[in-house]
């Protein structure tokens, strides 16, 4: 057998995403950990990719994009943060926001370059940094509020940071951005040549009558960033893996250079169809009230047992700690929960790089009501069961 070459990501497995995905369908658990929809999306979404389909729009679009989803894009970031991207030079079609998040860094990320990460993270944008030799600097946010302390990460600021990858509205946390963290941020980077990477899948999805501040809004931010988003999580087709980045014409273009050798172009028909669908701005703008009836929902569900409840400011998981209720690590209480109770969720420690374990454990609601309701009463019936033994 030949003897293979050292791996590059020697350190990196399975997904947790994955892996509680695999444990929930063998032992018919109830899904809460991936995060995805279980429910349809719009038939008019649907029936305009059909008729792009049968009209024959079926071979490679330009690298860039389809030119008519591009303009839909630049008008929807200015009407939504009053920011402006041509769309033919300053927007990319993407293979979803994990392509856009793995083309940015792989464009920009050299050898021993530093890069500032907010834990809890996404999986991808450690891994990512370091196959194309970037270096990983830390700050971790702690529950309950998951906020930053912008002190502290100026510390982790030197002449080799290339780059600041932001989330936010933040998975895992459900935590969004304020004001005074933005201003912080543009006093950090503030005469420096410090990228940024905002990735901002979750931007409809915020609660409460809060306001997402995307670091578009921001002539300082905007000018050194590249803005991430994904049609999969506002129109419920994660499976499309369609997103985009947008970013000045000069960052736009080093991007495109990666971009053109990595996927090139993405799936023709379904730009034209988002394309269509997106000139109705309702079919996005009410999102966040849609999202918000299921987290309320799930929320009420679990307000009378132990779980506690963290704020859940934006996107569609709900944060859960459960101290009260075990003392297991929470890799193993998820585990626990999906094995004995069928309801698959995530522990935040897999989004932490030292397996930061505070005892909390995240749940999807971007479900159908009857899954919501499923889940609530077999998490009920643990917590009962626990009091029955631990009155």
């Amino acid at each position: 057998m030949i003897q293979l070459p050292l791996s590059k990501l020697s350190n990196v497995g399975t997904t947790i995403f994955s892996q509680m995905t695999q444990l929930a369908n063998e032992n018919e658990a109830i899904n809460l950990s991936q995060g995805f929809p279980d429910f349809m999306p719009d038939m008019e979404l649907l029936n305009h990719v059909d008729h792009f389909i049968r009209k024959g729009f079926n071979q490679y679009a330009p690298l860039g994009g389809m030119i008519g989803l591009k303009e839909e894009i630049a008008r929807k970031i200015e009407n939504s943060h009053k920011a402006t991207y041509h769309p033919d030079s300053e927007i990319t079609v993407t293979a979803g926001g994990t392509q856009a998040i793995f083309t940015a860094i792989a464009a920009f990320i050299k050898k021993d370059d530093e890069v500032i990460i907010f834990e809890p993270a996404y999986d991808c944008y450690e891994p990512t940094v370091e196959l194309f030799g970037g270096i990983v600097k830390r700050f971790e946010m702690k529950a309950p509020d998951y906020t930053i302390d912008w002190v502290s990460v100026k510390k982790l600021v030197s002449d080799k940071t290339k780059m600041i990858i932001l989330n936010n509205p933040n998975n895992p946390s459900g935590r969004i951005l304020k004001e005074s963290d933005l201003q912080e941020l543009i006093q950090l980077v503030k005469g420096t040549s410090i990228l940024i990477l905002s990735d901002e899948v979750y931007e409809n999805i915020v609660f409460d009558g809060k306001k997402h501040l995307s670091i578009c809004k921001y002539p300082e931010l905007k000018e050194r960033s590249l803005l991430v988003a994904s049609f999969g999580k506002l129109f419920h087709v994660t499976g499309w893996k369609v997103g985009y980045c947008a970013a000045p014409e000069n960052l736009t273009a080093e991007f495109r250079k990666v971009h053109q050798f990595n996927v090139f172009c993405v799936n023709t028909p379904i730009q034209l169809a988002l394309a269509e669908y997106m000139k109705n701005e309702d079919h996005y703008n009410h999102l966040n009230q849609f999202f918000q009836e299921k987290r309320d929902f799930l929320r009420k569900g679990l307000s009378g047992t132990s779980f506690e409840l963290l704020d859940c400011e934006g996107t569609y998981f709900q944060a859960v700690k459960y101290t009260a209720i075990s003392e297991k690590n929470d890799f193993d209480f998820a585990t626990e929960l999906t094995v004995q109770h069928k309801v698959a969720t995530v522990p935040f420690s897999s989004f932490y790089k030292n397996k930061v374990n505070e005892n909390v454990i995240r749940l999807c609601f971007a479900k159908k009501q009857e899954t919501l309701e499923k889940a609530i009463e077999n998490l009920q019936k643990f917590n009962n069961f626990i009091l029955k033994i631990f009155p």
